[in-house]
């Protein structure tokens, strides 16, 4: 099901459309707030329109057209194309990253990436040369430069990738011993981003380097992560066992400054988690089904004190100054 709510009624839906297939991800359009596309677990992608209470998606991939043959583990609305037309990308287990763009009420697909593992090129009956395929887990796209993108694999590779050059990455991290499960820019900062895996960690990295330059160890598997919208050393993340951990790096750099429980039965494990672009809220979801929706209190969210005849400097260069003074602390420690 797809289900959208408002903070205002949190226990009952305002829309509700029954699928035939299970969805794994959805994104909201920020120019358009009532077109959400989802990825299902047999591989299509579909737009909802909630201008049309109908409970069928207005447009939908099929196996004719590009549908991916493994589940979509992410999808993500982009710029509209150079004609106006709204387009949107799409990850999948089957190595693919696939661009669709709405052309004439028809999702026109263009595979950009294909995930092939490096140095496991085999040869096959007759010396056919067989790829293995990377497994596609998520993918986020630079917020200023707009061709970049970055892919995280089943594998534990972070593949540092261009829109416009599709044959080659950019890059390679050897980031985790296990599946990446998400991975996110920094909303500030033009060089850091962020990954978290099932082997416990999370990383923070500047993706001009290939090490990373903070490590954390949540002692579980970590689901998800989200930067905070209002400060560029703030970020959330979940962990399996059912807790929530916030972090301020220019608080603690070695530690988090919250773990919270947010689903009582460790039977429950917690999956996502989402900063409110306005209010200081987060969400949290579990593999239950349920969304828990918490409010930092101010001791998570705490900003610059005031000083006497002197005006509190914000904004985005001070986020960016901010993080800069925290990286090259430990880039020196490093070097």
């Amino acid at each position: 099901m797809l289900l959208l709510y408002t903070l205002k009624n949190p226990s009952f839906p305002e829309y509700i459309f029954s699928t035939e297939c299970g969805i794994m991800c959805l994104d909201m359009h920020s120019m358009h707030p009532y077109l959400v596309v989802v990825g299902y677990y047999d591989g299509n992608v579909a737009i909802y329109n909630l201008k049309k209470p109908n409970s069928q998606p207005s447009y939908k991939s099929s196996s004719k057209s590009g549908r991916h043959s493994e589940p979509v583990w992410q999808v993500r609305w982009q710029k509209d194309d150079m004609d106006n037309n709204l387009n949107f990308f799409s990850v999948s287990s089957d190595g693919r990253v696939v661009s669709w763009t709405l052309v004439k009420n028809e999702l026109v697909h263009t595979d950009i990436i294909r995930l092939n593992v490096e140095g496991t090129t085999t040869e096959g009956p007759e010396e056919f040369m067989v790829h293995t395929t990377g497994c596609g887990t998520a993918f986020d796209f630079h917020k200023q430069i707009d061709y970049l993108f970055l892919v995280g694999t089943e594998e534990g590779k972070i593949y540092k990738c261009s829109k416009t050059y599709s044959r080659q990455f950019l890059e390679t991290f050897e980031a985790h011993n296990m599946a990446v499960d998400a991975v996110t820019w920094n909303p500030y900062h033009s060089k850091v981003f962020m990954s978290c895996s099932s082997d416990w960690t999370v990383k923070i990295w500047d993706h001009t380097i290939k090490r990373p330059l903070f490590i954390y160890d949540l002692n579980s598997a970590v689901a998800d992560i989200a930067w905070a919208p209002y400060s560029s050393t703030v970020f959330a993340a979940v962990t399996t066992d059912g807790k929530a951990h916030v972090f301020d790096l220019a608080v603690n750099r070695y530690e988090a400054i919250c773990n919270q429980p947010v689903v009582a039965k460790k039977k429950n494990k917690t999956t996502h988690v989402q900063f409110n672009a306005v209010h200081p809220v987060i969400i949290v979801g579990d593999d239950r089904g349920q969304v828990t929706c918490l409010k930092l209190s101010p001791n998570l969210r705490k900003m610059p004190k005031e000083k006497k005849g002197q005006e509190v400097q914000r904004g985005p260069a001070v986020e960016i100054a901010k993080l800069d003074k925290l990286l090259n602390l430990v880039r020196e420690a490093k070097s």
